[in-house]
């Protein structure tokens, strides 16, 4: 995982839409931040600064909060429909030795069989790891193969496991071509051209 991102956040005491509204013309994004059973706490962070560090969903962020230290990751960012700036975050706390659940990516590398091809049907799957030590990807090699992978051919990284429910679903489809009937589309063309030449005769008369 890359180095943990740090960010001065400050205590937030104004709520509502219209408090909302003032903080983004400030540049600054509405956050909450909750886990261990404490209670949550509310905070402004920097816009800008806030919008790269989530670029990485799964990023770990130390906030600053007006001295007191405390790493967290993004549980949920709501985005602006149009011009896709954050507009509020959930944050969650975690610690050292602590489990989570995150999505990360599937990479694949190779390519299979000599005339088959490849889906990726699952970009991406959810695995259970150290929450300061959270995975970038998880990978696949199909170099040659035939068949479909399924979650069991995924290659985690050390202290990373599946946290999937489902296990018969393909990440990767392996399949065959599917071959085109050329003659086919060919007449079909040569018929739609006949047809809009018999249109302009009719037009011209």
């Amino acid at each position: 995982m890359a180095d943990k991102i740090v960010i001065s956040a400050e205590v937030r005491t104004e709520f509502g839409k219209g408090a909302a509204r003032q903080a983004r013309r400030a540049d600054k994004v509405p956050a909450v931040v909750y886990g261990h059973g404490d209670e949550p706490r509310h905070v402004l962070l920097p816009g800008h600064e806030t919008m790269l560090a989530v670029r990485n969903p799964n990023a770990l962020i130390t906030l600053d909060i007006e001295g007191d230290k405390q790493t967290v990751i993004p549980k949920d960012i709501q985005r602006d429909p149009i011009k896709r700036f954050v507009e509020h975050l959930d944050l969650l706390a975690v610690r050292k030795g602590e489990k989570i659940v995150v999505e990360v990516p599937v990479e694949v590398t190779g390519e299979p069989a000599e005339g088959m091809e490849y889906f990726l049907d699952q970009p991406t799957v959810a695995v259970e790891a150290d929450a300061l030590n959270l995975p970038e990807s998880v990978t696949v090699d199909i170099t040659g193969r035939e068949e479909n992978v399924l979650p069991e051919h995924l290659t985690l990284p050390e202290g990373t496991t599946l946290a999937l429910t489902d296990l018969e679903s393909p990440v990767v489809t392996i399949t065959e071509p599917q071959e085109q009937d050329v003659e086919s589309d060919a007449e079909t063309t040569e018929e739609e051209a006949a047809a809009e030449g018999d249109g302009d005769g009719d037009s011209a008369e």
